[in-house]
């Protein structure tokens, strides 16, 4: 690399991580800011809810944006509304303006992301260097989710539930002011309005299946509500396919989504961010419930699991550079789901703690390797003109998967342990362990399970050539 491009890798891989970390840095706080700002306990999800569907529902449109009107804008832009939006947060004294604050850093989160990962993409050509700096990227942002958890902890329990807002601001302001020099912008002309009737149905589409996903986590997969909102979200994207063959300027053009390393590429990161994070929530389950450990000591487990997401991160891009997408996402998917299968012998004793601490290490390796595959296979052969889009639906891949796990294994905890459970609180009052222990390794199987066959699946689909010259698939 020239010292220009790790100038610029480091201030993209900076902004991507603090952006990773804001998912998951009010998790273990939620009962604290709850009772200091006066939330019910109903209320208490839309904490984390508001955030998500933000994130999710407008990923898709402004990672188009960034290639129609300027990824370096987008970007920029959108670290400074995530700076603002984390003031105004931390400054919050009622829910509405916490909420509000919220919802603006899930828009920041959906226009950083696809922008940052554009510009990424497209300041280093396909091959060694792109791999490398994808999995860095893939592994920075896999263990700022972790780091969210364990900071969010510390700085709770040491200073205030508000620094998880405030200390967002001086790195937001840092990379603002650095991003216009280093940062070069690269979009292509627009000869076309924006495909407003696609943004409409895609980002419509998309809230209501986060946000349908979210309240069955939280009330059940019978609840109406939910179910309502999934099957709108469904019809929404299902007109949004019909919108796009008509339009002259499509949002998602149809060739992309008829090129192999998109589509299946895009499948094995939705199955591995929605059992990796999954898995997160199980775990806590186990930590909190079943062994009795502080919300502190859970968070603190988790950075194991941080330092095995870093490691497969850098061997990632190495693997595949040498043995291409596709032998990256099999054999990523092949060791998480090993690692995973192992922890169904997780018992109520302390001891077990060892086998956990292996096996998320170990997995961590093994989601990472999967995760740089996709990253790769799923950015692979397309135009740098379509880098955005390429990279929004990668990334709306992500924040779907992430929040659709959670509901689907809090569901089979559930009904194995033989009460309702939710998705941010556990499996409720009076569960006893050895119920929780039971829904917990059963789920689990069913991890391990889905993460091996989507592999499997992805990778027998990615059977042929990706149009990587170097790559061995």
């Amino acid at each position: 690399m020239t010292r220009r491009q790790k100038l610029v890798l480091a201030l993209l891989l900076g902004s991507q991580f603090m952006v990773a970390v804001d998912f998951s840095i009010l998790n273990v706080a939620l009962p604290v800011v709850g009772e200091g700002l006066g939330f019910s306990l109903a209320r208490l999800q839309w904490i984390s809810t508001a955030f998500a569907l933000a994130a999710a529902g407008f990923t898709l449109l402004f990672g188009r944006i960034a290639d129609l009107f300027g990824r370096k804008r987008l970007f920029v832009g959108g670290m400074a509304l995530l700076g603002l939006s984390s003031a105004l947060g931390g400054l919050a004294t009622t829910p509405e303006v916490l909420l509000t604050a919220r919802v603006l850093q899930g828009l920041a989160t959906a226009a950083v992301t696809p922008a940052g990962l554009a510009l990424l993409t497209t300041a280093f050509r396909e091959g060694p260097l792109r791999d490398r700096a994808l999995g860095l990227s893939g592994a920075l942002m896999s263990a700022g989710f972790t780091t969210g958890a364990v900071l969010g902890g510390l700085l709770t329990e040491l200073l205030s539930w508000r620094w998880a807002f405030f200390i967002n601001v001086p790195v937001a302001a840092a990379v603002v002011a650095l991003a216009p020099a280093l940062l070069t912008e690269s979009r292509i002309v627009c000869r076309h309005r924006l495909d407003l009737p696609g943004a409409v149905t895609v980002t419509g589409g998309l809230l209501a299946l986060v946000h349908g996903l979210t309240r069955a986590g939280g009330s059940g997969w019978g609840d109406p509500v939910g179910l309502a909102a999934l099957a709108v979200g469904a019809a929404l994207l299902v007109a949004f396919r019909f919108v796009e063959r008509r339009s002259p300027a499509p949002l998602v053009p149809v060739r992309i989504m008829r090129r192999r390393t998109v589509v299946w590429g895009n499948t094995a990161g939705l199955i591995a961010f929605a059992t990796e994070t999954s898995l997160v929530f199980l775990l806590t389950l186990y930590l909190q419930e079943v062994l009795g450990y502080s919300a502190l000591a859970t968070g603190l487990a988790f950075g194991v699991l941080g330092l095995g997401t870093v490691a497969g991160g850098l061997l990632g891009g190495r693997a595949v550079s040498r043995f291409g997408g596709r032998a990256a996402i099999l054999g990523g998917g092949a060791v998480q789901a090993a690692a995973t299968l192992s922890l169904v012998a997780l018992g109520t004793s302390g001891g077990w703690l060892y086998l956990l601490l292996a096996a998320t290490f170990v997995g961590g390796v093994g989601n990472m390797v999967l995760i740089v595959g996709f990253m790769v296979t799923a950015t692979s052969g397309v135009a740098d003109s379509e880098q955005g889009l390429a990279t929004g639906l990668a990334t709306m891949t992500q924040q779907v998967g992430i929040t659709l796990g959670i509901p689907v294994m809090s569901a089979i905890v559930a009904a194995r342990a033989g009460a309702g459970t939710g998705a941010g609180t556990g499996t409720g009052a009076g569960t006893a362990p050895d119920a929780v222990l039971s829904g917990v390794t059963g789920a689990v199987l069913v991890n391990s399970l889905l993460v091996l066959a989507g592999s499997l699946l992805a990778a027998c689909r990615l059977k042929h050539r990706t149009g990587r010259p170097h790559s061995v698939v």
